[in-house]
Protein backbone atom coordinates (compact mmCIF):
# COMPACT_ATOMS: atom_id res chain seq x y z
CA UNK A 1 0.00 0.00 0.00
CA UNK A 2 2.80 2.43 0.88
CA UNK A 3 4.53 1.68 -2.45
CA UNK A 4 1.29 2.33 -4.35
CA UNK A 5 0.71 5.61 -2.50
CA UNK A 6 4.26 6.73 -3.21
CA UNK A 7 3.89 5.81 -6.89
CA UNK A 8 0.67 7.83 -7.21
CA UNK A 9 2.29 10.72 -5.36
CA UNK A 10 5.38 10.57 -7.62
CA UNK A 11 3.25 10.71 -10.78
CA UNK A 12 1.13 13.56 -9.41
CA UNK A 13 4.23 15.50 -8.38
CA UNK A 14 5.76 15.14 -11.85
CA UNK A 15 2.58 16.39 -13.49
CA UNK A 16 2.42 19.40 -11.17
CA UNK A 17 6.10 20.23 -11.76
CA UNK A 18 5.56 20.09 -15.53
CA UNK A 19 2.58 22.44 -15.29
CA UNK A 20 4.47 24.87 -13.08
CA UNK A 21 7.41 24.93 -15.50
CA UNK A 22 5.10 25.51 -18.48
CA UNK A 23 3.37 28.46 -16.84
CA UNK A 24 6.25 29.97 -14.81
CA UNK A 25 7.14 32.51 -17.52
CA UNK A 26 3.60 33.89 -17.48
CA UNK A 27 4.06 35.03 -13.89
CA UNK A 28 7.53 36.51 -14.39
CA UNK A 29 6.61 39.13 -16.95
CA UNK A 30 6.71 42.79 -15.84
CA UNK A 31 2.95 43.03 -16.19
CA UNK A 32 2.31 39.93 -14.09
CA UNK A 33 4.81 41.04 -11.45
CA UNK A 34 3.04 44.40 -11.16
CA UNK A 35 -0.36 42.68 -10.88
CA UNK A 36 0.93 40.37 -8.14
CA UNK A 37 2.28 43.29 -6.12
CA UNK A 38 -0.90 45.31 -6.61
CA UNK A 39 -2.95 42.35 -5.42
CA UNK A 40 -0.68 41.86 -2.39
CA UNK A 41 -0.93 45.51 -1.36
CA UNK A 42 -4.71 45.16 -1.32
CA UNK A 43 -4.54 42.23 1.10
CA UNK A 44 -1.25 42.86 2.90
CA UNK A 45 -3.04 43.03 6.24
CA UNK A 46 -5.09 39.95 5.46
CA UNK A 47 -4.84 36.42 6.87
CA UNK A 48 -1.49 34.65 7.02
CA UNK A 49 -2.52 32.24 4.26
CA UNK A 50 -3.58 34.93 1.76
CA UNK A 51 -0.61 34.48 -0.60
CA UNK A 52 -0.83 30.69 -0.48
CA UNK A 53 -4.57 30.67 -1.23
CA UNK A 54 -4.21 33.19 -4.05
CA UNK A 55 -1.37 31.15 -5.55
CA UNK A 56 -3.59 28.07 -5.65
CA UNK A 57 -6.41 30.07 -7.22
CA UNK A 58 -4.22 31.34 -10.09
CA UNK A 59 -2.39 28.04 -10.62
CA UNK A 60 1.05 28.93 -9.30
CA UNK A 61 3.22 27.55 -6.52
CA UNK A 62 2.86 29.48 -3.20
CA UNK A 63 6.65 29.85 -2.94
CA UNK A 64 6.83 31.05 -6.55
CA UNK A 65 4.22 33.76 -5.88
CA UNK A 66 5.99 34.73 -2.66
CA UNK A 67 9.22 35.05 -4.65
CA UNK A 68 7.52 37.29 -7.23
CA UNK A 69 6.25 39.62 -4.50
CA UNK A 70 9.59 39.69 -2.67
CA UNK A 71 11.42 40.60 -5.89
CA UNK A 72 9.27 43.71 -6.19
CA UNK A 73 9.06 44.75 -2.54
CA UNK A 74 12.41 43.86 -0.98
CA UNK A 75 15.90 45.11 -1.78
CA UNK A 76 17.78 42.15 -0.27
CA UNK A 77 18.71 38.93 -2.07
CA UNK A 78 15.44 37.07 -2.55
CA UNK A 79 17.00 33.60 -2.42
CA UNK A 80 18.51 34.49 0.96
CA UNK A 81 15.16 35.84 2.19
CA UNK A 82 13.48 32.56 1.28
CA UNK A 83 16.20 30.62 3.10
CA UNK A 84 15.83 32.86 6.14
CA UNK A 85 12.40 34.57 6.11
CA UNK A 86 13.10 36.11 9.53
CA UNK A 87 15.18 38.72 7.68
CA UNK A 88 12.17 40.02 5.70
CA UNK A 89 11.56 43.59 6.86
CA UNK A 90 7.75 43.68 6.52
CA UNK A 91 6.34 41.60 9.43
CA UNK A 92 3.08 40.82 7.60
CA UNK A 93 4.91 39.67 4.49
CA UNK A 94 7.36 37.75 6.68
CA UNK A 95 4.54 35.68 8.21
CA UNK A 96 2.94 35.05 4.84
CA UNK A 97 6.20 33.91 3.25
CA UNK A 98 6.83 31.60 6.22
CA UNK A 99 3.39 30.10 5.67
CA UNK A 100 4.08 29.59 1.95
CA UNK A 101 7.33 27.79 2.77
CA UNK A 102 5.50 25.56 5.23
CA UNK A 103 2.58 24.54 2.99
CA UNK A 104 4.18 24.34 -0.46
CA UNK A 105 4.57 20.60 -1.04
CA UNK A 106 6.21 21.05 -4.46
CA UNK A 107 8.58 24.02 -4.21
CA UNK A 108 9.03 24.48 -0.48
CA UNK A 109 12.17 23.38 1.38
CA UNK A 110 10.22 20.67 3.19
CA UNK A 111 9.35 18.95 -0.08
CA UNK A 112 13.03 18.83 -1.07
CA UNK A 113 13.94 17.21 2.25
CA UNK A 114 11.23 14.58 1.86
CA UNK A 115 12.33 13.73 -1.69
CA UNK A 116 15.95 13.46 -0.55
CA UNK A 117 14.96 11.20 2.36
CA UNK A 118 12.93 8.88 0.11
CA UNK A 119 15.77 8.83 -2.43
CA UNK A 120 18.28 7.90 0.28
CA UNK A 121 15.96 5.19 1.56
CA UNK A 122 15.75 3.46 -1.81
CA UNK A 123 19.50 3.76 -2.37
CA UNK A 124 19.95 1.90 0.91
CA UNK A 125 17.44 -0.74 -0.26
CA UNK A 126 19.48 -1.21 -3.44
CA UNK A 127 22.76 -1.50 -1.52
CA UNK A 128 21.24 -3.99 0.93
CA UNK A 129 19.93 -6.15 -1.92
CA UNK A 130 23.31 -6.20 -3.68
CA UNK A 131 25.04 -7.09 -0.41
CA UNK A 132 22.63 -9.98 0.22
CA UNK A 133 23.23 -11.20 -3.34
CA UNK A 134 26.99 -11.10 -2.75
CA UNK A 135 27.60 -8.62 -5.57
CA UNK A 136 30.56 -6.30 -4.79
CA UNK A 137 30.15 -2.60 -5.54
CA UNK A 138 31.27 0.94 -4.84
CA UNK A 139 28.68 3.45 -3.65
CA UNK A 140 28.42 7.00 -4.91
CA UNK A 141 30.25 8.20 -1.82
CA UNK A 142 33.06 5.72 -2.41
CA UNK A 143 33.40 6.87 -6.00
CA UNK A 144 33.61 10.51 -4.97
CA UNK A 145 36.32 9.60 -2.47
CA UNK A 146 38.27 8.22 -5.43
CA UNK A 147 37.98 11.55 -7.25
CA UNK A 148 35.08 10.89 -9.61
CA UNK A 149 32.82 13.89 -10.13
CA UNK A 150 29.76 12.61 -12.06
CA UNK A 151 28.93 9.21 -10.61
CA UNK A 152 26.08 6.68 -10.60
CA UNK A 153 24.65 5.51 -7.28
CA UNK A 154 26.34 2.14 -7.69
CA UNK A 155 29.43 1.05 -9.66
CA UNK A 156 29.76 -2.74 -9.76
CA UNK A 157 33.32 -3.92 -9.27
CA UNK A 158 32.32 -7.09 -11.15
CA UNK A 159 29.81 -6.65 -14.01
CA UNK A 160 26.54 -8.59 -14.02
CA UNK A 161 24.16 -9.67 -16.77
CA UNK A 162 20.48 -8.71 -16.46
CA UNK A 163 18.14 -10.32 -18.98
CA UNK A 164 21.10 -10.85 -21.28
CA UNK A 165 22.37 -7.26 -20.96
CA UNK A 166 25.70 -6.34 -19.38
CA UNK A 167 25.39 -3.99 -16.40
CA UNK A 168 28.38 -2.11 -14.96
CA UNK A 169 26.53 0.52 -12.94
CA UNK A 170 23.12 1.06 -11.36
CA UNK A 171 21.21 4.30 -10.82
CA UNK A 172 18.41 4.36 -8.24
CA UNK A 173 15.47 6.71 -8.88
CA UNK A 174 12.73 6.95 -6.26
CA UNK A 175 10.37 8.30 -8.89
CA UNK A 176 8.19 7.33 -11.85
CA UNK A 177 10.03 7.16 -15.16
CA UNK A 178 8.06 9.08 -17.77
CA UNK A 179 9.47 9.89 -21.20
CA UNK A 180 10.30 13.53 -20.49
CA UNK A 181 12.15 12.96 -17.22
CA UNK A 182 13.94 9.90 -18.61
CA UNK A 183 15.24 11.81 -21.62
CA UNK A 184 16.41 14.61 -19.35
CA UNK A 185 18.25 12.12 -17.14
CA UNK A 186 19.79 10.56 -20.25
CA UNK A 187 21.24 13.94 -21.27
CA UNK A 188 22.34 14.99 -17.81
CA UNK A 189 23.42 11.68 -16.26
CA UNK A 190 22.99 8.31 -17.94
CA UNK A 191 24.95 8.90 -21.17
CA UNK A 192 27.82 10.30 -19.09
CA UNK A 193 27.85 7.12 -17.02
CA UNK A 194 27.68 5.03 -20.19
CA UNK A 195 30.62 6.90 -21.73
CA UNK A 196 32.74 6.42 -18.62
CA UNK A 197 31.68 3.03 -17.27
CA UNK A 198 29.86 1.27 -20.11
CA UNK A 199 26.27 -0.08 -20.09
CA UNK A 200 24.17 0.13 -16.95
CA UNK A 201 20.79 -0.25 -15.26
CA UNK A 202 18.32 2.38 -14.07
CA UNK A 203 15.77 1.38 -11.43
CA UNK A 204 12.64 3.55 -11.34
CA UNK A 205 11.18 2.19 -8.11
CA UNK A 206 7.70 3.60 -8.74
CA UNK A 207 7.38 2.27 -12.28
CA UNK A 208 7.91 3.70 -15.74
CA UNK A 209 6.36 4.17 -19.15
CA UNK A 210 7.08 1.11 -21.27
CA UNK A 211 8.43 3.21 -24.15
CA UNK A 212 11.19 4.40 -21.81
CA UNK A 213 12.57 0.86 -21.46
CA UNK A 214 12.32 0.09 -25.17
CA UNK A 215 14.02 3.34 -26.19
CA UNK A 216 17.39 2.72 -24.53
CA UNK A 217 17.63 -1.01 -23.73
CA UNK A 218 19.60 -1.89 -26.87
CA UNK A 219 21.74 1.24 -26.51
CA UNK A 220 23.17 0.16 -23.18
CA UNK A 221 20.79 1.59 -20.58
CA UNK A 222 18.40 -1.03 -19.19
CA UNK A 223 15.33 0.25 -17.31
CA UNK A 224 13.48 -1.73 -14.61
CA UNK A 225 11.32 -1.06 -11.54
CA UNK A 226 13.26 -3.45 -9.28
CA UNK A 227 16.59 -5.17 -8.95
CA UNK A 228 16.24 -8.74 -10.30
CA UNK A 229 17.24 -11.45 -7.84
CA UNK A 230 18.48 -13.72 -10.62
CA UNK A 231 21.49 -12.15 -12.27
CA UNK A 232 24.66 -13.59 -13.73
CA UNK A 233 28.01 -12.36 -12.45
CA UNK A 234 30.50 -11.79 -15.25
CA UNK A 235 34.27 -12.02 -15.10
CA UNK A 236 35.89 -8.57 -15.27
Amino acid sequence: KQWYQRRVRAIQSQQIQKRLKRTAHLHKSARSQAEHVQWYKSVSNGPVDAIAKHATAIGISPVMLARCILEQTETSNVAQLLRDPDTIRDPMLRDQVRHCLDVDVECGPGSDLIKMAVGDQYEEVLQDQLTLMGIPFLSEGGLRDKGYDKTPDILLTTPIAVDGHVVNWIESKASFGDEQSHRQYLREQYWSYWNRFGPGLVVYWFGFVEEVALETREKGVVVMDHLPTKVQTLLS
